[in-house]
């Protein structure tokens, strides 16, 4: 009290003239005694180790020095001290969003293929060489087989321009068939620019790389194939209807050959909500 602490009067009469208890008055000043030993603990314990926060302070004191202190006393005084601004929030690393795909404004500007891996109902692997059309995510080729090195990729692709014309550049990542001089001798002597991906960067290729997910989840995952002839024969099938039966929403809704064949003004203006659909 300020009577007993500035004016000299006695604790006694301070006491009856407030209507305090003597032993009131002793334990708040216990209680104010014990608080400076704690606020002494937590300011001790915060410059020795920066990294603690709060609660390993806490069990310090607790389990390590056996005070009996009670948590929410603690936790009042550590804030009091502004100790718990002291620490800076962990610094988060910038990740780099990638950019978003440019979407061609006509058919075969830009292709993209990438190869996926299964097995047969005894074991053997083959893999399958996925071939899109960046302009309205077409299917142009699954190509199914145990191998399919860089000469097979060529033909493969051979057939594709056939019938559907040459593009201008083709999106790959750095397998080694891509990046074979094989592969590069065929796309130079036709004119067609590989546009490689940066390494361990597959978004860079989001179209094929989306485009795998539907082939795996609607088509591979669904089977179990006894031989290479009979993959083959569901991937064309499933080539087909994923073309001309499947809504695709980055279409705005509209099958590849839909897309194909509607004017670019309609699939603009066309946003449709279907619940997500890919």
């Amino acid at each position: 009290m300020k009577a007993v602490e500035e004016d000299g009067v006695s604790i006694a009469l301070a006491c009856r003239t407030f209507g305090v208890s003597e032993s009131c008055y002793r334990y708040e000043a216990a209680l104010s005694d014990e608080n400076a030993e704690i606020a002494d603990w937590l300011i001790r314990l915060t410059a020795a180790y920066r990294t603690w926060g709060f609660g390993l302070c806490f069990l310090y004191l607790r389990n390590v020095k056996g005070f009996g202190w009670n948590h929410k006393r603690v936790y009042r005084i550590y804030r009091e001290l502004e100790l718990n601004l002291r620490i800076k929030p962990r610094k988060r690393l910038i990740r780099e969003k990638p950019d978003a795909l440019a979407i061609p404004a006509a058919p075969n500007e830009t292709w993209s293929m990438d190869f996926m891996a299964d097995q047969l109902g005894d074991g053997r692997s083959f893999r399958t060489l996925n071939v899109l059309d960046d302009f309205n995510r077409e299917g142009l080729a699954i190509e199914v087989d145990v191998s399919l090195p860089a000469l097979r990729v060529a033909r493969t692709l051979d057939r594709i321009i056939e019938w559907r014309g040459r593009p201008k550049a083709i999106r790959v990542d750095n397998g080694p068939e891509y990046v074979s001089g094989t592969l590069q001798t065929w796309a130079k002597k036709r004119g067609i620019a590989l546009a490689y991906i940066q390494p361990g960067k597959p978004q860079q290729n989001a179209y094929v790389e989306r485009y795998n997910r539907t082939v795996r989840q609607e088509w591979l995952a669904q089977h179990i194939f006894a031989t290479i002839e009979e993959a083959r024969d569901h991937a064309t099938r499933s080539l087909w209807t994923y073309n001309n039966e499947r809504p695709n929403m980055a279409n705005g809704g509209l099958t590849p050959a839909q897309k194909l064949k509607t004017p670019r003004e309609v699939y603009q203006s066309t946003p449709l909500k279907t619940g997500g659909l890919p």
